[in-house]
């Protein structure tokens, strides 16, 4: 660790095998567990809480303060926990007095240029593409991937092993399991080949299948929807993780795709 041509504040906690490249600026209140590596022109900012065996590749940004007009200087944090990879360019900020914390967890990938941004809470496995971006308090839930140059709207909230199309805009809620995409965003259909890629069963997949398909596709609106899977689908845990990520929406979920008119 012992790099000359980088600054670490003598107040930093730097595990002893951390390898730190040239120029990197690592400023006091910072921990950085074993294992990692920090590449040249890295700049790691006051409240930054980094795990075990990360890389974080140059020119990134760690735990700057909110871009918020409602910060006020408030000791906040970002952590990161173990075995994530952050590319060239990627930007996370420090949480607000909302939370205290913006959060990404374990075997995470930050493609190059993501920005997270105050308060989110990004679970474990996520997939973050080339220049994602993730406004204030979205919350993205476990095996998520969200495809390069989408924008997600604060507030949003991103089911588990839910998949977002390139280039979309995400301004509604994404339920566990989905496919996300068009323009306004839309369902189109079941990330069935993520799920058999995490060990998922074909009976499994099916069955979420026929609860999308009451969902989206049955003529029915939400609520009625909902109500009709409660009453004839039997419970399972895929069925009460979709229903309660439903019921539990604060922006509304996503609609179902419906062709435009030419």
């Amino acid at each position: 660790m012992n790099q000359p041509l980088a600054y670490v504040h003598p107040e930093a906690k730097i595990a002893s095998n951390v390898v730190i490249e040239p120029f990197v600026n690592i400023e006091k209140n910072v921990v950085i567990d074993k294992g990692t590596w920090i590449g040249s022109n890295v700049t790691i900012m006051e409240g930054a809480r980094i795990g075990k065996n990360c890389r974080i590749f140059p020119g990134a940004v760690i735990s700057a303060i909110p871009q918020d007009l409602k910060y006020d200087g408030e000791d906040t944090q970002v952590i990161i926990g173990d075995h994530v990879t952050i590319r060239e360019f990627v930007t996370v900020n420090r949480g607000t007095k909302a939370s205290g914390e913006t959060v990404v967890g374990n075997n995470c990938l930050l493609m190059a240029y993501v920005h997270i941004a105050h308060d989110c809470h990004i679970g474990n496995n996520v997939i973050l593409a080339n220049a994602v971006n993730l406004a204030g308090h979205i919350d993205v839930e476990d095996f998520a991937i969200i495809g390069g140059m989408s924008a997600v709207h604060q507030f949003v909230h991103i089911g588990k092993h839910a998949m977002v199309a390139g280039g979309s805009m995400v301004t509604k809620d994404i339920p566990p399991y989905s496919k996300a995409g068009r323009n306004p965003i839309s369902f189109v259909g079941v990330n069935s080949i993520g799920l058999r890629r995490r060990g998922y069963t074909d009976e499994q997949i099916n069955f979420i299948h026929e609860i999308y398909r009451n969902l989206y596709l049955k003529g029915r609106n939400i609520s009625q929807a909902v109500g009709f899977i409660e009453a004839n689908l039997p419970i399972n845990a895929e069925r009460d993780e979709i229903l309660n990520f439903i019921q539990n929406s604060q922006r509304g979920i996503m609609r179902g795709y419906k062709r435009q008119r030419e």
